[in-house]
C-alpha cells in the first residue's frame, strides 16, 4: 500500500512542481495540485481512523508539508494551513455530533477548510476579536467580520471563524465558528499582489455568514489556540520551510556538480559554502522533526498533556521553533543564491532560487517575529527550563 508521503511526494512531482511558476506569476490558486490532493485523499490525513480518515501523525503530515513545498512552496503552505484547521476540529470538536458527523463526511468529500483568525482593528492580534457572535431571534446565530488575511478563501469548501463569544463578551473571549463557504457572503476588501507565497491568495475580506448553534466549536478558543493551532501551525508551517530550504540546497549541490563535470579532479571552490550550509539544513531540519515528534507525545484530552501544552516550557520551544525556522529559510536559501550565483538569480534557470527566496521571506511575517519575541522575553524570566 502506498504511504501517506509516497502519495505527496506523487503529488508533488506531478502536480505541484509543474505547476509552481504559473502559480507564483499568475498568484492564482495552485487548483491542479489540490485536485491531485483530493483524489489522493490526503486533505483527509489528520482525520481519526475511527471517522474514516488515516490518522496520520503530526510528523507524517510535516513530512507531506516539506514535499509539496519543495516543488511549491504556496501549495504546502496551504496544505499546512488546512491541516491546522483539520486539527482543531479533531482534537476540539469530538464529543460533538455535528464536527463527528462532518469530520466523518469530509473524510469522504475531501472538503479544504480555510481560516479567518486575523481582523482590522486588531494589530495582528489571533486572540483578540472585534465582531461578535450575534444569537437571533429565531436560535441560529450571526457574524459579520472584517477578514484581513483570508488564505484561499474562494477555492475553500468551508471556512473557521473566530469572534467574540458574544456581544457583551471581552475581545479575548473567543469562540471558532464553522461555516460552509456557499453559506457566506464574502466581500472583497484587499488584493494579493505580493513578493511571495503569491498562490496562497491571501486577500481581505468581509465576511458575513448565518449559522446554527451547533457550528461553534465547543472548546474555548483559548485553549483550542494554545493547545493545537499555534503548534501545529509552528511545526508545519517550519516543515513547510524546511522544504523550501531543502530544494535551495539541492539546486545548489546540482549547480556545484555541474560545475564539476566541467572541470574533472577539481573541487569547485564552491563546494565549501555548500558543505556549510548542509549543515545548518540539518540542523533546521532536526529541530522541526523534534517538535513534531514532541507534540505526537502530547495528548489534549488527558491532563497531563494539557499541562505540557498550557506550559511557558512548551511556548518558549514553540516560539523558538517558529521564530528560528522562519530566519534558517532565509539564510540557507540566501546561501544557495551566492553558491550557485547569476545561474541562481535568472529565473530562467535551472538552477533558480528567486522564487524560493521570495516565499522565505514571508515566514518572519506569518505571526511576526518580533510579536512572537516580545511575547518571550517576558516568560524567559519566570520559567525554569525551555
Amino acid at each position: 500500500m502506498i504511504s501517506l508521503l509516497e502519495r505527496a511526494r506523487d503529488v508533488a512531482e506531478r502536480f505541484a512542481g509543474p505547476n509552481a511558476e504559473a502559480v507564483d506569476r499568475d498568484a492564482r490558486f495552485p487548483s491542479e495540485a489540490f485536485d491531485a490532493l483530493k483524489n489522493a485523499e490526503l486533505l483527509s490525513a489528520h482525520v481519526p481512523a475511527k471517522l474514516g480518515g488515516p490518522g496520520a501523525t503530526i510528523l507524517e503530515l510535516a513530512g507531506m508539508c516539506e514535499a509539496l513545498a519543495r516543488r511549491c512552496g504556496s501549495t504546502g503552505m496551504i496544505f499546512a494551513m488546512h491541516q491546522i484547521q483539520v486539527a482543531c476540529l479533531v482534537r476540539h470538536g469530538q464529543g460533538s455530533e455535528f464536527f463527528e458527523s462532518f469530520l466523518r463526511q469530509g473524510a469522504k468529500a475531501q472538503r479544504l477548510i480555510a481560516s479567518v483568525t486575523t481582523e482590522a482593528g486588531v494589530g495582528g492580534s489571533t486572540r483578540t476579536s472585534i465582531a461578535p457572535v450575534e444569537r437571533l431571534a429565531n436560535g441560529n446565530c450571526r457574524l459579520r467580520k472584517d477578514g484581513s488575511v483570508v488564505s484561499y478563501g474562494e477555492a475553500a469548501d468551508d471556512l473557521l471563524i473566530t469572534a467574540r463569544r458574544g456581544a457583551d463578551s471581552p475581545a479575548s473571549d473567543q469562540a471558532m465558528v464553522f461555516v460552509p463557504r456557499a453559506d457566506c457572503q464574502m466581500e472583497r476588501t484587499l488584493t494579493w499582489d505580493t513578493l511571495g507565497m503569491r498562490g496562497t491568495c491571501s486577500l481581505g475580506y468581509i465576511v458575513t455568514a448565518e449559522f446554527p448553534e451547533a457550528r461553534i466549536v465547543p472548546a474555548p478558543f483559548a485553549d483550542i489556540s494554545a493547545h493545537t493551532m499555534l503548534p501545529f501551525a509552528h511545526v508545519l508551517w517550519g516543515a513547510t520551510w524546511l522544504g523550501i530550504a531543502s530544494d535551495a540546497v539541492d539546486r545548489a549541490r546540482a549547480f556545484i556538480r555541474d560545475v564539476a563535470r566541467q572541470t574533472p579532479g577539481v573541487t569547485p571552490p564552491a563546494a565549501l559554502r555548500l558543505a556549510e550550509v548542509s549543515g545548518t539544513l540539518q540542523l533546521m531540519r532536526l529541530q522541526v522533526q523534534a517538535m513534531a515528534t514532541e507534540l505526537d507525545g502530547l495528548d489534549p484530552s488527558a491532563e497531563s498533556g494539557r499541562a505540557v501544552l498550557s506550559s511557558i516550557a512548551f511556548a518558549l520551544r514553540m516560539n523558538n521553533l517558529k521564530v528560528t525556522s522562519s530566519q534558517l529559510v532565509v539564510d540557507i536559501v540566501t546561501k544557495a543564491l551566492r553558491i550557485c550565483g547569476t545561474a541562481g538569480y535568472r529565473n530562467d534557470s535551472r538552477f533558480s532560487v528567486g522564487r524560493h527566496l521570495r516565499d522565505a521571506h514571508s515566514a518572519a511575517l506569518m505571526i511576526a517575529n518580533d510579536r512572537i519575541l516580545n511575547s518571550s522575553a517576558p516568560l524567559h524570566l519566570v520559567s525554569k527550563e525551555i
